[in-house]
């Protein structure tokens, strides 16, 4: 991590990821990259649909593959760059017939390294196969729900999930969050965590870093008006007077409240929920 001396208002406390000696490469391919409309939290009508985004500093977009297709074919590790779309480091490859592809970069592996995506791949960091073939125990990110239909969780940086059972065409694998869920044991996964672990610790140190990456303020809602939101009005600091609990600016309960659909199609697939402040033994 770097750290800054408290020369201003702004440095006293910063702590940022330091770059040197980590990233290969300042400018990205290209032929990888393209534009991106950013909606500032604004629908097709131009009305805020989610607070707090807005602005920020000009971004092109890295086109990440996440569906891994190119199977059987040796893939060798370019460079190591920063995405900012993403919190976790992403990776030019090479592979063996010299097309060029995004991935997302595992931890423990450098420029030169090779993996492959291959249905009995050895079991070795950035090597992509499917979860039968994983031994109990082991580290994976980039984790499919469907069969050869991307990856979709554990994308985040620093995270990974660990294999825990295999049982009747299924694999029971831990989140990072806790839950225990199931997923069909022929998707495929990559083995390790995700770069950049040290993403948690940043401290931002100043508003102006938050904006120049797109986050507007937030505004407490008892220092509005009664008709922008429930805890609005009054003369003074008030409280939320005999309401049931905090709500949110549409009059709907803020915390506490169970938001999943009771009868979600997945809720089956989910051995042991998360756990959370209510249920923290689960």
């Amino acid at each position: 991590m770097k750290k800054f001396k408290p020369t201003s208002a702004g440095s006293r406390g910063t702590q940022l990821v330091s770059y040197r000696g980590v990233l290969t490469r300042s400018t990205p391919v290209k032929s990888l990259t393209q534009g991106i409309r950013r909606t500032g939290g604004r629908n097709n009508q131009g009305r805020v649909t989610t607070p707090h985004k807005g602005g920020g500093n000009k971004r092109r977009f890295r086109d990440i593959d996440f569906l891994y297709n190119k199977k059987n074919i040796p893939a060798r590790i370019e460079s190591v760059e920063y995405d900012p779309n993403r919190s976790g480091f992403i990776s030019a490859v090479v592979y063996a017939d010299g097309e060029r592809r995004y991935v997302l970069m595992p931890q423990k592996i450098t420029v030169g390294s090779n993996f492959v995506v291959k249905e009995d791949a050895p079991v070795e960091i950035g090597n992509r196969l499917v979860l039968k073939n994983i031994p109990v125990g082991t580290f994976v990110y980039n984790i499919e729900i469907a069969p050869n239909g991307g990856a979709k969780l554990v994308r985040s940086a620093g995270v990974f999930a660990q294999i825990a059972a295999h049982d009747e065409g299924k694999t029971s694998i831990k989140m990072p969050s806790g839950e225990v869920r199931k997923i069909i044991a022929m998707c495929w996964a990559s083995i390790g965590e995700v770069s950049n672990s040290e993403h948690k610790l940043v401290k931002k140190g100043k508003a102006g870093r938050a904006r120049w990456r797109g986050v507007r303020p937030t505004v407490r809602g008892s220092a509005m008006n009664p008709v922008d939101h429930p805890h609005g009005g009054g003369e003074g600091r008030q409280g939320i007077a005999l309401r049931r609990g905090p709500k949110t600016r549409h009059g709907k309960l803020a915390y506490g409240i169970k938001t999943r659909k009771p009868k979600k199609y997945s809720n089956r697939m989910i051995v042991t929920r998360r756990a959370s402040k209510r249920n923290p033994k689960n």
